[in-house]
């Protein structure tokens, strides 16, 4: 996932600083948003002549996911401790989210806040180390670099390995699709909610009619009297 990083990181870096930003502008960003998706807009917004206040909603609003990647990941830490669960929500970023429900759903395994705080306290020094290069040295880098590329290829890495069932699959294609209808009439940052919203609800809807579908075979055979105890008259 560093892979990923590292030229997101850069983007984030360079973009303040390209638009008449400071050094240390680009570094608080990393430091307290610590959310790319969120500084790239936040970034763009101002130097559109937006508003502290306006810029601040609009990262707020990209950030609502994280709304949605908490309420996932609250049944796995109710019994950790406050501390523990603060730490672990500021590091909380799409990657640490992915690999940490990822593990946890494995068999046997015990979710604990060590293994999110770990993977964020790995990502965390090459994020601000990567958005200091990019502030530093951003304009002397190639044009022809595609960077930005970069980050959607991140954020497949993060979805592939998770699509292993029919509802996965589901929300994937329904959450897309409906993220890029809503860029395209329009809806701006909220397409992505929107994404995320309509991929949960067809996600689930989908769980719902595999399990009505298991459960038909078995409610047929109690009705029509089937045993499958040959010892039974």
């Amino acid at each position: 996932m560093l892979v990923g990083v590292v030229p997101f990181g850069l983007v984030a870096g360079a973009a303040p600083v390209a638009e008449g930003g400071s050094v240390a502008a680009a570094m608080g960003l990393s430091l307290f948003v610590f959310a790319g998706a969120s500084q790239l807009a936040l970034v763009d917004v101002l130097s559109g002549g937006a508003g502290p206040l306006v810029a601040a909603l609009t990262a707020w609003t990209i950030n609502l996911r994280m709304l949605l990647y908490s309420a996932s990941l609250a049944p796995h830490l109710t019994r950790e401790k406050k501390g523990r669960r603060y730490a672990a929500s500021y590091l909380m970023v799409d990657q640490v989210y992915a690999s940490s429900i990822a593990h946890w759903s494995n068999p046997g395994v015990v979710p604990k806040t060590e293994f999110m705080i770990g993977g964020g306290l790995c990502l965390a020094p090459a994020w601000l180390a990567s958005t200091y290069v990019g502030a530093v040295a951003g304009s002397t880098l190639p044009e022809e670099i595609p960077l930005d590329f970069t980050i959607p290829l991140l954020f497949m890495v993060l979805l592939i390995p998770v699509l292993t069932t029919q509802p996965a699959l589901v929300a994937a294609v329904v959450g897309g699709c409906m993220a890029v209808v809503g860029a395209g009439i329009g809806t701006g940052n909220l397409a992505v909610i929107i994404g995320a919203v309509s991929g949960i609800a067809a996600g689930a809807a989908a769980d719902l009619a595999l399990d009505r579908a298991d459960a038909e075979p078995a409610a047929d055979d109690t009705s029509t009297g089937t045993d499958t105890d040959p010892d039974t008259p």
